[in-house]
């Protein structure tokens, strides 16, 4: 499997665990932080009840990012690809997420501490995928910010639709293809978390749980192919 099919699969992750946390977990989105400041600002001026994971969500994820960051700066000094290392550490962020999700829920009481402990967890696999999209898939878009890559999409199709510098019009054209496969991504993640929730509850973590693990199959080619060059 190539490894420009990564950020169509991470993004059906990102929009799978998104659909997960807000359905199950009181409304925490999991794969950005807008969506928790937004409700999080909203219930403050409606005195309505704050849950904790929407107070925590924000740092957590802020400490994982930098501690992902830390660890990708660290593993890349030695010569070696950070991708694989980060995978896996959002696939074990995912594990978590999900057997702490199917043992002790659903909860009644979404500041439960095995509730929070679950949603963070979600939180902090979503913090090291947009971490890895940065640094170890460079030039790839967003996989989880779909604002940033629908506004991308339409002002790459304006350039080729009205536009009337070649090379520039090539560029747009380059992005477009690389941005669209990642917004139909993050829509089937969103159809099938929602479907999956609907059904069986928080078993269907499992999805982004195992597609994690697909992801982290196709780096570890990656990390193959890398070798045999070297060779």
């Amino acid at each position: 499997m190539s490894i420009r099919t990564l950020p169509f699969v991470l993004s059906i992750i990102a929009g799978s665990s998104d659909i997960i946390g807000v359905l199950g977990f009181d409304g925490l989105f999991t794969a950005h932080i807008t969506g928790n400041l937004v409700l999080l600002a909203a219930r403050i001026v409606i005195g309505d009840r704050v849950p904790a994971s929407y107070i925590l969500s924000v740092p957590v994820f802020m400490l994982v990012l930098l501690l992902a960051g830390v660890m990708a700066r660290a593993i890349e000094r030695t010569g070696r690809s950070s991708l694989q290392p980060l995978l896996l550490l959002q696939l074990l962020a995912l594990l978590a997420f999900l057997v702490l999700s199917v043992t002790a829920g659903p909860w009644r009481n979404p500041d439960a501490v095995l509730a929070i402990t679950a949603g963070m967890s979600a939180v902090a696999a979503m913090a090291v995928q947009n971490a890895l999209v940065q640094i170890a898939l460079k030039n790839a878009p967003s996989t989880a910010v779909m604002t940033t890559n629908t506004t991308r999409l339409i002002l790459d199709l304006t350039e080729l639709l009205v536009g009337t510098d070649a090379a520039e019009a090539a560029k747009a054209k380059e992005r477009a293809l690389q941005t669209l496969p990642v917004i139909i991504g993050f829509g089937i993640g969103c159809a099938l978390g929602a479907a999956g929730e609907a059904v069986v509850g928080l078993w269907s973590i499992i999805l982004p749980a195992a597609l994690a693990s697909f992801a982290c199959t196709i780096g570890m080619q990656r990390g193959t192919d890398a070798r045999r060059i070297r060779r």
